[in-house]
């Protein structure tokens, strides 16, 4: 896939790449029908800029619907976009924007995507924002979901939810091991026909669309190699869980995952440890260059700093050819 580029990674796997690049130009290059899931957070509509780069709300719609045209062109026929929106409020009230179901609309409307489902991702370890309205005045709850839209190119994209079942919660152990003594089969007065295969254990059970994912992440190699390097790392990650989910819900092995608003690469990192081919885009080469951390075991200070240097300056690395690169799909000669 990578060859369909006229311009080298800053770094590569076997399994994939990243790209400081436009996401646009890159995604032009792309066959079309080549990709089964685009996985991204783009850069939120609100209204205080960000160091990372957002739109203001009054354009984030016209501007996100560009990337949406182009991979819908991009997507296999089963294929599926996923897009992390963070909410925001109008400019100046505490009354919420709805830039985030404007893009919905404007993406299944006149796009052509099918909505397959709507999650929300809570995150109970958010602070409380926005400032004004939540801390100062105290006139609204804190803004603790993002809405996540699901979308497909047909009705009918690939799925398959049996691979991320979650753990029965403890009652629910309790009757798989008895469960004669937790109900008799028979229909409610709800219409609910419960049968004896109720009780069948079936290795989890089916999670709901209310993902549960702390955004907490403070001890991870990531961060810390940030901090040996006395770099920033990026402001506006999303915990590894929330790509891993819908990477092994809507994929199979050998794949191809691509984030088009990689930040510090999360989406790249958690497709290759799952098997998957990757690619991802990023303009900020400060951020391509910190994400390289994800992908290493236990360098050297001296080693984190010579590969972040190099990318940084331009050079395109093969990260395979290094001895102490995080061991990987990569490693497992999968293609």
């Amino acid at each position: 896939m990578q060859s369909f580029f006229d311009q080298d990674p800053a770094y590569s796997t076997r399994l994939g790449a990243i790209y400081c690049a436009d996401s646009l130009k890159m995604l032009e290059q792309l066959p079309n029908n080549s990709i089964n899931l685009v996985m991204t957070s783009p850069p939120f509509a609100l209204q205080r800029q960000k160091e990372y780069g957002n739109q203001e709300q009054d354009e984030y719609v016209e501007w996100l619907a560009e990337f949406g045209k182009l991979i819908y062109q991009k997507l296999t026929d089963n294929g599926s976009l996923v897009l992390d929106l963070g909410g925001a409020y109008q400019k100046g009230v505490p009354v919420r924007s709805l830039y985030n179901f404007r893009v919905l609309l404007t993406f299944c409307d006149d796009i052509g995507f099918s909505l397959a489902e709507d999650f929300y991702w809570f995150n109970p370890s958010k602070l409380p924002s926005p400032i004004e309205w939540v801390n100062k005045r105290k006139l609204r709850a804190k803004d603790s979901i993002n809405t996540i839209w699901w979308l497909s190119k047909t009705q009918w994209p690939k799925a398959d939810i049996t691979k991320v079942l979650v753990e029965y919660s403890p009652r629910m152990k309790k009757l798989l091991a008895a469960p004669s003594e937790f109900y008799s089969p028979a229909k409610r007065p709800s219409g609910h026909d419960i049968s004896a295969g109720f009780g069948k254990d079936n290795g989890g059970a089916i999670p709901p669309n209310l993902l549960q994912i702390p955004n907490s992440e403070s001890n991870s190699n990531y961060l810390s190699s940030c901090k040996t390097l006395n770099i920033k790392s990026h402001p506006a990650r999303f915990p590894a869980k929330l790509p891993e989910f819908f990477i092994n819900f809507l994929t199979e092995p050998g794949d191809w995952v691509v984030d088009i608003f990689a930040g510090s690469n999360t989406t790249g990192s958690v497709a290759e440890s799952l098997h998957r081919r990757w690619l991802s885009f990023e303009l900020e080469i400060e951020y391509v260059a910190a994400s390289v951390l994800r992908f290493l075991d236990q360098p050297t200070t001296n080693q984190l700093h010579d590969i972040y240097e190099k990318i940084l300056s331009g050079d395109s690395l093969f990260l395979d050819e290094l001895s102490f690169v995080r061991p990987s799909s990569s490693q497992l000669a999968l293609l």
